[in-house]
């Protein structure tokens, strides 16, 4: 299962890096932002996946809390919504195969190896600054009077930023029903009663 598992996400990952269909992705801001570059740390999450197993014991130590990871996820996912990194990736193959690498390798795995680690308030915490984040640099895009990329129109700027808040709105309500209304994903193997109440079934699960 694992080894399948693992083949799988590298096959994906090859998949992506053909040129046609890198191209495609990135020729249109909006299928760069959101679905190339989560894509690429969803494979980095399946890798963790098969790693959990193997992870060497020190590592496992020293992501006390999972906090290094996390923020090692933070910095990775903030690096690569700036415009400057966006062009970078298009115009320059060498800065879009760190790209390629450091999503899955960087982002990807420290986040299926270190969530499952923070405990529920840390990842409540996370949450709570991602989404407002994620919300303002959506509207960062769409009330800039420029471009902020040079190799994207305004207009894939302004849907962009539509996209970015749309995303934002939708994880809110998500995390607001599963915090409120007691629902929670079916993956979560632990009850609201079981886990300590709605704030661990609102981020819950491993």
């Amino acid at each position: 299962m694992n080894a399948r598992l693992l083949a799988a996400a590298t096959g994906s990952w090859l998949v992506l890096w053909l040129p046609p269909i890198r191209h495609t992705l990135e020729s249109d801001m909006v299928l760069h932002m959101a679905v190339q570059v989560p894509l690429l740390i969803m494979l980095g999450v399946l890798v963790a996946v098969v790693a959990r197993d193997r992870e060497p014991r020190w590592l496992a130590d020293a992501d006390w809390l999972g906090i290094p990871g996390i923020v090692a996820v933070v910095l990775g996912t903030s690096f690569w919504m700036l415009p400057r990194a966006l062009d970078q990736a298009v115009s320059d193959p060498w800065a879009d195969l760190i790209k390629f690498l450091s999503l899955p390798l960087l982002v990807g795995v420290p986040l299926g190896l270190s969530w499952r680690r923070m405990p529920p308030l840390g990842r409540a915490f996370i949450w709570a600054n991602f989404i407002p984040k994620l919300g303002a640099i959506g509207g960062l895009y769409l009330g800039a009077p420029t471009r902020l990329c040079a190799y994207y129109r305004l207009d894939q700027q302004e849907l962009a930023g539509w996209t970015l808040i749309a995303i934002a709105v939708a994880l809110g309500m998500t995390w607001f029903f599963a915090a409120f209304v007691g629902w929670t994903p079916s993956c979560a193997k632990q009850s609201p009663r079981r886990s300590g109440g709605f704030l661990i079934a609102a981020v819950g699960g491993n």
